[in-house]
């Protein structure tokens, strides 16, 4: 009997050469493997995806559409330049699909620049129910992957001209006024404008996937 290394190809079956004797692995292998470590998203995360940003889920010249852009930045401030950011919603009714009209989708993907900026065209979503029977704020679902990270990151888009309904929104009242801030899109005079910080001390909120 010939044992066959751990790492060995063979290692996992038991091979029959041509002179009839046998190669089988040791009866501990199994337990001697070990899962492949984790990866991350980087380098290279945008190479062969760049053609699924579209960064709309409207024509650019929709009625009602609206625009929100900003930067992502890492732990040190540095604009993070490959980041691929997917933005999800409901529609100015408040329906995700299917029960929306034909052709709404509110999904879409846009990659941050060389600057780390990001620009998204949508509509203003509407207000969604909740889980406790209230109503949240409209809001956009944004999930971020970036080299260095080993699993998306989920944060959201609010509108700081919703103050009322931002006011009652259960997810923005669980946080601390300077926390749930990190989640407020300003509007300007023709867009709204929001940062997000993945680290440090003015680190944008992240939920659980």
């Amino acid at each position: 009997m010939t044992e066959v290394r751990a790492d060995h190809p063979a290692a996992l079956e038991t091979l029959a050469p041509a002179d009839g004797s046998e190669i089988a692995a040791t009866a501990d292998v199994t337990a001697r493997l070990v899962p492949t470590p984790s990866q991350t998203a980087g380098p290279f995360l945008s190479i062969g995806t760049e053609w699924l940003a579209d960064e709309c889920t409207v024509p650019p010249r929709a009625s009602g559409a609206i625009t929100v852009m900003g930067r992502v930045f890492d732990g040190a401030g540095m604009p993070v330049t490959d980041a691929v950011l997917e933005f999800w919603q409901a529609d100015a009714t408040g329906r995700y699909p299917p029960g929306t009209e034909v052709g709404w989708t509110g999904f879409t993907r846009a990659f941050t620049d060389g600057a780390g900026g990001y620009h998204l065209r949508t509509l203003r979503p509407g207000r969604v129910p909740a889980g406790d029977g209230s109503s949240q704020a409209p809001h956009i679902n944004v999930s971020i992957f970036a080299r260095g990270l080993l699993q998306r990151l989920v944060t959201r888009i609010y509108f700081s001209d919703e103050e009322a309904a931002n006011a009652r929104d259960p997810v923005l009242a669980s946080l601390s006024e300077p926390a749930a801030s990190t989640l407020i899109a300003r509007s300007g005079p023709e867009s709204y404008h929001l940062d997000i910080r993945l680290q440090g001390d003015e680190e944008t909120v992240f939920f659980v996937p």
